[in-house]
């Protein structure tokens, strides 16, 4: 279709994994062309070159972007990611449709008012991969685990061992005299946590390979309470840390800040906003709780613990996990923590 418009063009695209919507229009404004198309890389391709040389696409950071930002980079576009949370105001809209949200999104880019997400590099996509899969393994065999424990409840038998899934559990639970469906479900999910096991093993081999020469990596690693499996989580879904000026620009960014909300001069400050990484507040709250004591984010629990009382435990490991992403910010920009002295702590 051609407008005859020669100047940059700005593009917005309502992403579905069927279909995707594309709304063209000027600097100014003015609508150019309108077009719903199969979600389809060549198609895509072939659509965004009506839009002439290196317009400015601007996408929703939905779950199916990747393949989005491979071609549109190979076809010299200027990709710019949607933050959902900025432009959820778009479901409140009288009149919602694909049209209308690709359109909103490139007036948001002409204007300078969109909220936008950062655009992860294919390197740092594959270490997100890698470590998001071994963490959805994880909670897949910690489930199954507690189905086993269920079996032994609902007919009154208790294995009385740290680890009910070791070489001794195993041979008391093979010895249980079982009704044939429990032992059936049983021996099924053995069998699952055994394969799942192996899946993970594999993985770690992979991750470590992977991240062997990563000096961010490594910089975690010293961190207390933070070992292979936390420090690739926190190194692949943080990625540059150079995107954030600050380590509490970090700990908003990962939903570790308490939510405020002000008018006039009334203001109210509530919980944390777990608005963010969730696995890098869950591997922050997590690694805390492995820290030896005294070290900053120990200290910063006890103290907590102390002054509040026991009641405070859930309050004081949010407030150490701020403690310990500082850290993380300080270990990724610069290679070391000096707090934690010259060559970090075990």
């Amino acid at each position: 279709m051609d407008t005859g418009y020669a100047g940059q063009q700005v593009v917005g695209l309502d992403l579905h994994r069927r279909r995707t919507v594309m709304v063209r229009m000027t600097e100014a404004g003015e609508r150019l062309e309108a077009v719903r198309f199969v979600s389809d890389p060549a198609v895509l391709a072939e659509q965004i070159a009506k839009a002439g040389p290196a317009p400015r696409v601007v996408v929703e950071a939905t779950y199916a972007w990747y393949w989005v930002a491979d071609v549109l980079d190979a076809a010299g576009a200027q990709l710019h990611l949607a933050h959902p949370l900025g432009v959820k105001g778009f479901a409140y809209r009288r009149v919602k449709n694909d049209f209308r949200d690709a359109a909103d999104l490139a007036d948001l880019l002409r204007m300078g008012r969109l909220p936008e997400a950062w655009i992860a590099p294919p390197p740092v996509r594959a270490q997100r991969e890698l470590v998001r899969h071994r963490h959805k393994l994880r909670q897949l065999c910690s489930g199954i685990k507690a189905g086993a424990h269920a079996v032994g409840a609902k007919n009154a038998l208790f294995i009385a061992r740290s680890d009910m899934f070791g070489l001794d559990g195993r041979r008391r639970l093979s010895a249980l005299n079982l009704p044939e469906v429990f032992r059936l479900r049983l021996d099924s999910q053995l069998r699952l946590i055994d394969t799942i096991e192996q899946e993970i093993d594999e993985l770690d081999k992979r991750i470590r390979v992977m991240f062997a020469d990563d000096l961010g990596y490594r910089a975690l690693l010293r961190l207390p309470g933070v070992g292979p499996v936390f420090a690739a989580i926190l190194r692949a879904e943080i990625g540059e840390i150079t995107r954030f000026p600050s380590p509490g620009q970090l700990s908003s960014w990962a939903g570790l800040t308490p939510r405020h909300r002000e008018s006039d001069t009334t203001i109210h400050r509530g919980r944390i906003t777990k608005q963010g990484s969730r696995l890098v507040r869950w591997a922050c709250v997590e690694a805390v709780q492995r820290a030896r004591p005294g070290t900053p984010m120990r200290n910063r629990y006890d103290q907590i613990v102390a002054r509040r009382g026991g009641n405070a435990k859930h309050l004081a490991k949010v407030a150490a996990a701020r403690e310990l992403c500082e850290c993380v910010f300080y270990a990724l920009r610069d290679g070391h923590v000096r707090r934690l002295g010259e060559h970090g702590a075990a």
